[in-house]
């Protein structure tokens, strides 16, 4: 059962955000744990760490920068391009086409789109996989922030300002309770996602759902034009 025991009402949206890897997809798949396994051997390759260390400052750096590229790029000079490439041979079978995701996002008024902080190589390999590319009107990667990740306030503003969004008809999607802060400080209705959705506590999220279709295909949509 969804954490979300009401339907949202979301008449007022016309522009989705959604978060990628662990929002379109469920963190139980075991692919975003295949990422991190990825981050720790570049970031022991590149420091010379133990991997014991190396995934403390991996952590660290993600804590810090909201990114373990953005520590690797400003305190060992890594290409953003080699890192991501570590990425890019990834095998995607623990991801699958979710029907009931397809025809939730399907329903959605106006406009989609995705706000990650990989890159786009990664986010095209996995909306294809999803099966979900086709319903997204742009895809903005951390390529597209210029390496400002979320959460930070700079890669809010590049999204908004490249896709002229105004905050108060938009929704964001996040599996991250931090990422969702800057978004409700702008004005979004903001949505936690995922399996610990319901423990969040924080004044800034509007709503919780451990499941994405069903609270889309529940929500409150305004009338098509």
């Amino acid at each position: 059962m969804s954490a979300n025991l009401f339907r949202a009402d979301l008449r007022h949206i016309d522009t989705w955000l959604f978060d990628l890897d662990n929002t379109l997809y469920p963190a139980e798949s075991g692919f975003m744990a295949a990422i991190v396994d990825r981050m720790t051997d570049f970031v022991e390759k590149v420091t010379g760490l133990p991997r014991d260390e190396a995934f403390r400052l991996q952590k660290a750096y993600l804590s810090e920068h909201g990114l373990t590229l953005k520590g690797m790029m400003l305190n060992h000079g890594v290409d953003p391009k080699d890192f991501h490439a570590i990425f890019h041979d990834m095998s995607l079978e623990a991801l699958a086409h979710d029907p009931d995701l397809l025809a939730a996002l399907e329903r959605l008024p106006g406009r989609r789109l995705i706000f990650t902080n990989a890159d786009d190589v990664h986010a095209e390999r996995v909306l294809e996989r999803l099966g979900l590319g086709h319903l997204f009107d742009d895809v903005f990667h951390i390529g597209s922030a210029g390496y400002e990740p979320k959460p930070s306030a700079a890669a809010f503003e590049r999204i908004a300002a490249a896709h002229d969004i105004d905050p108060a008809v938009t929704a964001f999607f996040e599996d991250s309770e931090r990422n969702l802060a800057p978004a409700a400080d702008l004005g979004m209705t903001t949505v936690l996602v995922g399996a610990y959705a319901a423990q969040s506590t924080a004044p800034f999220i509007h709503h919780r759902t451990d499941k994405l279709a069903p609270f889309l295909m529940d929500a409150r949509l305004r009338e098509a034009a």
